[in-house]
């Protein structure tokens, strides 16, 4: 149980897509996708490619905000989620790649097949090129987060705010821990700026969430 509320604390690299008034254009493509009240729920834990389009034209300096809460689906020890932001195109069917785009993806998992994703919780981002071809940019570790871990994470939604200037390249994603604003930032690869896409898409992996609309 430590270890789910280890994954539920720091999803930092989540980037929000609800956060107008108004649910923008959409599309619910795989999984089990709901709208009660105020937030968005995933609700098959057993969806490993779980996804939703959203219309979202992205350019200059973007903010997002949202908040997440863990639902269930972790306790078999994996699950993840993320999203694809700055994304030229999207395709109405489940897919590993979202056109081109970045995915900032948060992933809880015991017995990771890959040498370059860290046992437990991590935090990655990806470079897609097409709907089936995605290069892993970088893999960050984020166990050392469980000193700070309570029981009460499990059903509190944790707020997220990242920043990311389209024509620099920084992406400043904000500590929801930290009441001063403190962040972590990485930049993305200059060949790639300035950013620009029409597109986001919201997915998860294995794990029931849900998501407020502001």
């Amino acid at each position: 149980m430590k270890r789910i509320a280890l994954f539920l604390t720091v999803l930092v690299l989540a980037a929000p897509v609800f956060t107008q008034t108004n649910l923008p254009e959409h599309r619910f493509v795989s999984g089990d996708w709901s709208i009660s009240g105020s937030r968005v729920y995933q609700n098959d834990a057993r969806a490993r490619l779980a996804k939703v389009n959203i219309r979202l034209p992205q350019s200059g300096f973007m903010v997002y905000e949202f908040d997440a809460r863990y639902e269930s689906g972790a306790e078999d020890g994996h699950g993840g989620f993320g999203l694809h932001v700055f994304a030229d195109s999207v395709i109405n069917a489940p897919s590993w790649g979202t056109g081109n785009s970045y995915l900032l993806w948060l992933n809880y998992d015991e017995n990771p097949v890959s040498r370059s994703i860290p046992r437990g919780l991590s935090a990655q981002v990806y470079r897609s090129h097409t709907n089936t071809w995605m290069d892993l940019v970088t893999s960050i570790d984020l166990n050392s987060y469980a000193p700070l871990l309570t029981q009460e994470n499990l059903s509190s939604p944790v707020p997220f705010r990242i920043a990311v200037d389209s024509a620099t390249g920084e992406v400043r994603v904000y500590d929801p821990a930290d009441a001063a604003g403190g962040y972590y930032f990485f930049y993305i690869d200059r060949k790639d700026i300035p950013l620009k896409g029409n597109w986001a898409a919201l997915r998860t992996n294995g794990i029931r969430l849900s998501f407020a609309i502001p």
